[in-house]
């Protein structure tokens, strides 16, 4: 049994069959608790699902959580910049018309939530650390263009490599070629030791 305090559960009361059933336990709710109730992988499971759902995402989209490969992550804006300039940095992440913030979820397959002095990142595991890299960069002052240049070239880059840890690849010839993969001919006697 877990219990969870919310600002508004609107977007529970409209879903709690759905997430009953996603996430396959019980909840009610009483005023502004939700409170789960069956097993405790579950009940964790579902506190991070619910916390997305606090936060300002729908139900459905935060119920991609429930993927292993799927991660939430919250940035405090104040981290990044000074009090007086916390509206231009929330500025700079939603751009004009919200171009930017549909641009880096285009990007980086992500969904973004921009609160008050916090934004809320739903993304891949394999891109989420890009995807806060790039905000906190908009957030300090970069240009858009050189967020959406890096963000593009780590999406290529992990597109590109796949699983690859960067365990085969160990030159510039190796890199530019990924089809050449390792060798003996680079091979070096100080990776033996």
């Amino acid at each position: 049994m877990a219990i969870f305090l919310f600002n508004s559960t609107k977007e529970v009361r409209k879903n709690k069959q759905e997430l009953e059933r996603a996430l396959k336990l019980k909840i009610d709710i009483e005023g502004k608790k939700i409170i789960t109730m069956g097993d405790p992988m579950k009940d964790y499971e579902a506190s991070i699902v619910l916390d997305a759902i606090n936060f300002g995402f729908s139900a459905r989209k935060a119920l991609v959580l429930l993927d292993p490969t799927m991660q939430f992550k919250l940035l405090n804006i104040k981290k990044f910049t000074r009090k007086s300039r916390l509206k231009d940095a929330r500025s700079r992440i939603i751009g004009t018309e919200g171009k930017t913030k549909r641009a880096i979820e285009n990007i980086c397959n992500c969904d973004i939530i921009i609160n008050e002095n916090e934004v809320g990142i739903i993304a891949p595991g394999d891109s989420i650390e890009e995807t806060v890299t790039g905000i906190i960069n908009m957030i300090k002052g970069s240009k858009q263009g050189n967020v959406y240049a890096f963000l593009e070239k780590m999406n290529s880059r992990r597109k590109l490599y796949g699983d690859d840890l960067g365990l085969k690849i160990n030159d510039k010839k190796t890199l530019d070629n990924p089809q050449e993969g390792y060798s003996e001919d680079n091979y070096t006697e100080d990776e033996e030791e």
